[in-house]
């Protein structure tokens, strides 16, 4: 049985990926290929409880560790209910976000231990990874000037000061180095249509589909 592909979008707050989600999945299905979006947090009826949890209300609201804990159970509802019975029927999933999110944000960005991550996402994902990652690095000031034009009531990571976006930022660098097979870096500081056509490439080059 053939399974779908596994593309994840990462990057810091007013990257784009949204936007570039909704035109990837476009191209995709322009070119016969069944594929679903999601999200996280979220991306299933119970993700999407927790959701809120995370992205809305006070900055110190939770605890680091409570804060992962939270977003792996998000993330275990996520894998189970949407992402792998869509990669079993061989349906291509296109995600706003994965794990990598959570080892930028909480690890680099808020300092916690990475190797207890690292123990928190064996337990939880296993050995399941995205076949390709697109990272939209974008600088701290662009990114968070564009995010005030977004629904401020999911705005609480937003408003964690620059100094942690900026070491947001250096982890999502970070783990594109540590793992350049599988993470792509586009620059999203060009116009929405210059970095669609960057993806383009990227997948054209790691997952073999034609650009025409």
């Amino acid at each position: 049985m053939a399974t779908g592909k596994f593309i994840t979008f990462e990057g810091g707050e007013g990257s784009g990926k949204s936007t570039q989600v909704t035109r990837l999945l476009e191209w995709l299905e322009d070119r016969g290929i069944d594929a679903i979006r999601t999200r996280e947090p979220g991306g299933a009826p119970s993700g999407e409880v927790i959701r809120r949890l995370l992205v809305e209300g006070d900055t110190d609201r939770w605890q680091p560790v409570t804060e992962i804990l939270l977003h792996y159970a998000a993330r275990t509802e996520h894998l189970s209910r949407t992402v792998v019975p869509a990669l079993e029927a061989g349906t291509w999933v296109v995600s706003d976000r994965f794990a990598d999110s959570t080892f930028a944000y909480q690890g680099y960005g808020h300092g916690f231990d990475q190797d207890v991550i690292n123990q928190i996402h064996t337990a939880c994902v296993g050995d399941l990874s995205p076949d390709l990652t697109l990272i939209l690095d974008i600088s701290v000031e662009t990114g968070l000037s564009r995010a005030q034009d977004r629904d401020q009531g999911e705005d609480r990571y937003e408003r964690m000061g620059r100094d942690f976006h900026k070491r947001v930022r250096a982890g999502f660098l970070d783990i594109a180095t540590k793992d350049s097979a599988r993470c792509k870096v586009i620059n999203a500081e060009q116009t929405v249509e210059d970095v669609f056509s960057d993806i383009q490439s990227v997948v054209n080059a790691q997952l073999g589909l034609s650009l025409s």
